[in-house]
């Protein structure tokens, strides 16, 4: 199915009025406006000619139990008000942007309280193409990123395209790259990316061997049914033994300059990949280049 609709979570970072542009050196101008992933989801809606919703979180103040006096009603009403006018602005600059770049666009503001996403966010995560979410960047946190991410994952439907927080705001896709473990969200995501995956060049199917683990054929089996399809796919093995699947995915990606990451998301449970590390987290940690996720 092609992409025709994507929904884009927005950076608050960039739309606070008294916080000094950060520039990451990138030559677009829009990065440093509403952040690179929003830019490069415009971007991408531009070339698929997709309807894309930019969502800007207006997080709620809330009042800590440890606090003795509770804080009076007029700050936590200020607080609340400057959040949805960051909200406001984020949404704004968006759209400007998207106007310029001729791209059919929407905006909303989805007000939540910290700790949980709001459920509008969950609703459209099943009912769009692709969730475009940008890595969280030191330098501009947002809040909630790395729960939202999850939420995408976990409670929607839709792949999800994570952007780093150094990309220059545009994605190519001449050259793709499939981390592939033969498990059920590495064949989902290579599913949902199968629109992406057309426009491709080059795909390579990488698969990490581990001391002791035993690949077997499923990274064959998979380049077999990409080919049946018209693309142009190479199978390649990475050895690991003294590195994490994460890092060995990532470098590979580097060495090869692939300009795009393909993989399942949270292959155990969220407990799981928190107590002991695991591909997902590493990849979200370290990122360099934009990864499609699917769970």
């Amino acid at each position: 199915m092609a992409i025709k609709d994507m929904l884009v979570l927005l950076d608050n970072g960039h739309a606070t009025p008294d916080q000094p542009a950060v520039s990451r050196g990138t030559g677009n101008a829009d990065v440093d406006t509403i952040g690179p992933g929003p830019t490069l989801a415009i971007d991408l809606a531009r070339r698929l000619e997709a309807h894309a919703t930019g969502v800007a979180l207006a997080v709620d103040p809330i009042v800590p139990g440890f606090v003795v006096a509770p804080l009076p009603v007029e700050v936590i009403e200020q607080a609340r008000t400057q959040a949805v006018e960051v909200a406001r602005i984020t949404t704004e600059r968006f759209r400007a942007v998207a106007e310029r770049s001729a791209v059919q666009a929407e905006t909303r503001i989805a007000e939540v309280l910290m700790g949980g996403a709001p459920e509008g966010f969950v609703v459209e995560c099943r009912t769009t193409d692709l969730v475009v979410i940008g890595q969280d960047d030191p330098d501009r946190p947002e809040p909630m990123r790395e729960a939202m991410i999850e939420t995408a994952l976990f409670e929607g439907t839709a792949p999800l395209l994570i952007v780093p927080y150094i990309s220059r705001g545009t994605i190519a896709l001449d050259r793709v790259m499939i981390g592939w473990d033969g498990s059920r969200t590495a064949a989902r995501a290579v599913q949902a990316a199968m629109p992406l995956l057309a426009q491709a060049k080059k795909i390579a199917v990488v698969m990490v061997e581990k001391a002791g683990s035993n690949p077997g054929q499923p990274g064959a089996e998979l380049a077999t049914w990409l080919a049946r399809h018209g693309l142009d796919v190479e199978l390649t093995q990475v050895e690991a033994p003294d590195i994490s699947v994460a890092d060995a995915l990532l470098d590979h990606a580097a060495d090869k300059s692939f300009d795009l990451l393909v993989m399942g998301g949270y292959g155990h449970s969220r407990v799981r990949e928190f107590l002991l590390g695991g591909a997902t987290r590493g990849i979200l940690a370290t990122m360099t280049i934009p990864v499609l996720m699917a769970h």
